[in-house]
Order: structure tokens, then C-alpha cells, then sequence
């Protein structure tokens, strides 16, 4: 932890004296990327919401944003806030500080995905539902639970996998649609929070290697295996909550494998073995089209838009994970 006073005095942070130059890095990262949802014209995709989405197909994506707001709720609230208290430095603190802000960027991005495209009673309905929904509720308290009452690295290892394996059961409908040539703006926000979440796994399963590398090794072994038992109850009631989204659309199957395919890169984002077979040659080539490293909106007038490339602090990128 670290501690700000030191003799009575107060520690001013210093980032002339770098401790571990990924902070330095990920914090120039993230604010290179910095945005917000209001610079995305989500009104533009109220033609295809209205005129080519069914009633089914308009449920499930509010379904899917619901639990998304839930989760990056979670994690701008408690997830963040439980993961500084163990910062080693007042950089990876700072770095930290910042994630806990865009996770609330990207909280209230859905809420005006939500006004833009529904009435009052159609936005209530969804957030009624994501409050109680059996599945949804377990994974957000099961986190939850490591974030509160788990040691320092089963915190970092709770807050990657929801960030790399959880959110992507939501993030596959935007990605598919906009495969599809539809809700390209609504899209345009999923691939901002898909790279800020990219590097926010990659930073905090970075740390977590650090301090998994100083374990002894019976101490390792006892680690991996808490980490594999919790990916596999995470797993067992993501697959229950992707049926209830999904099997009305008829997608469950290709969810599924794209989940098995982000839990292997947050076990690899912890420097761990993959665990399914699963690889992005499976995943459907629409959605893996979704991921890139491109975008079409940019703000010429501030010369701060949303198309970006992949900084170094990526420690992979989708070739990794192929056989």
C-alpha cells in the first residue's frame, strides 16, 4: 500500500521519479485516448433501430447494455476503488484513478445509448431487470466479493476477468450488428470502451504477475488453482445467463465461443495457460472484424477523435491466441 506521509510530511507525487515505467506508459496511454460519449451522434443509428431491428432483436440489445452499466458500475465503484488500496506506488495509484474514471465513462455512455434510442418506460423495464436478474446479480457479487474481502491478487485477477472475459457476453451484439453495417454509431462507443478495456487487462494483469512471480511455488499452485475454480463458476453461470439473452435470437452457440475466447486472453493477460480450445479462427468472423484498430468518427475541429492505434502497453493482440 502506499503511504502518502512519511516523517510528518506529506509525499508529493513525483512521475521524474518512475518506479515501473508501465505506469508512466499506461497513464500516456490512456490519456491519449481519453473521450467521451457525447462526441458520438447515437441519434444517427435511430433509422436502423426503428426500421430494421425487431422487437426481439431491440430487447436483447437493451438486455445486453443493461448488464454491461451493471458491471462497469461494479467496477467503478468498488472494483477500482478496492484495487487502489494496494497500489505499490503513487503512480500505479494515479494510473488507477484513471481507470476508475473512464469505467464511469462508460457506465453512463450506456445510459445515453439508453435515452437516445428508448422511452422512459422501455429504459425503467431494463434497469428493473438488471437489478434482479438471478445471473447477472451472481457474477456482480461474486466479484464483488473478491473485491471486498480477497487478498491483493485475487482482487487484480477478479477485476480481469470481468473486464476481459465477463463484459463480453454484451459487447457481442454491437460488434455483430456492426458487422452488419448496422448501429455503427452505438458501435463506435463499444470499440472506445473495447480499447479502453484492452489496456486496462493488460496493466492490472501485469501487476498481477508481478507480485504472482514473487510467490513460492506451492504458493503459485495454490493461487492457479483459486483462479481456475472461480473462472469456472464465472464460466458455468455465464453460459446460464448467455441462454436467458441469447436463445431467444438464436446466437447462444457463437456467444459462447467468443466468451471461451476472451477467458483464454485474460488468462493470458495473467501470464496463465489457456484454458479452452476455443481460438479467434472460431469466433465468427463478423464479430472478430468488429475488433480492429480503426474507427470512423473523428473531431477534426479539436484534433481529438476516436481513431487510435494500439499502444505498446498491448502486450497481444489476436494473432497470440492462434494456433
Amino acid at each position: 500500500m502506499v503511504e502518502h506521509v512519511n516523517n510528518g510530511s506529506y509525499t508529493a507525487i513525483n512521475w521524474n521519479d518512475i518506479e515501473d515505467a508501465l505506469d508512466k506508459a499506461t497513464w500516456e496511454k490512456l490519456t491519449q485516448q481519453f473521450w467521451l460519449d457525447t462526441r458520438i451522434p447515437i441519434s444517427n443509428d435511430l433509422r436502423n433501430w426503428r426500421g430494421d431491428l425487431n422487437d426481439t432483436e431491440r430487447r436483447v440489445y437493451n438486455l445486453v447494455f443493461g448488464g454491461l452499466t451493471t458491471l462497469d458500475t461494479l467496477q467503478s465503484q468498488d472494483g477500482m476503488a478496492s484495487l487502489r488500496r494496494d497500489a505499490v506506488n503513487q503512480k500505479e495509484e494515479a494510473v488507477l484513478n484513471n481507470i476508475q474514471f473512464m469505467e464511469s465513462v462508460h457506465a453512463k455512455s450506456y445510459s445515453s445509448i439508453f435515452e437516445t434510442l428508448n422511452e422512459k418506460s422501455e429504459i425503467d423495464a431494463t434497469f428493473e431487470w438488471a437489478d434482479h436478474d438471478e445471473f447477472l446479480q451472481y457474477k456482480a457479487n461474486k466479484i464483488n466479493d473478491v473485491y471486498q474481502n480477497g487478498t491483493p491478487l485475487q482482487k487484480k485477477v477478479a477485476s480481469v476477468f470481468l473486464e476481459t472475459f465477463l463484459f463480453y457476453s454484451g459487447f457481442y451484439t454491437p460488434l455483430y450488428y456492426l458487422g452488419h453495417n448496422r448501429m455503427l454509431n452505438v458501435a463506435e462507443i463499444i470499440k472506445l470502451i473495447l480499447r479502453d478495456e484492452s489496456v486496462h487487462g493488460t496493466y492490472i494483469g501485469y501487476k498481477f504477475q508481478i507480485g504472482f512471480n514473487k510467490l513460492s511455488e506451492a504458493e503459485q499452485e495454490e493461487m492457479k488453482t483459486w483462479m481456475y475454480d472461480l473462472l469456472y463458476d464465472l464460466y458455468d453461470n455465464e453460459e446460464k445467463f448467455t441462454h436467458e439473452i441469447y436463445d431467444q435470437i438464436g446466437w447462444t452457440e457463437d456467444v459462447m465461443t467468443f466468451l471461451r475466447y476472451n477467458a483464454n486472453k485474460a488468462l493470458m493477460n495473467l501470464g496463465q495457460e489457456p484454458l479452452f480450445p476455443d481460438n479467434a479462427d472460431q469466433v465468427n468472423p463478423v464479430v472478430m472484424n468488429g475488433i480492429s484498430t480503426s474507427t470512423s468518427n473523428h473531431d477534426f475541429f479539436s484534433g481529438v477523435g476516436n481513431g487510435y492505434l494500439l499502444g505498446q502497453v498491448e502486450a497481444m493482440d489476436d494473432d497470440d491466441y492462434k494456433d
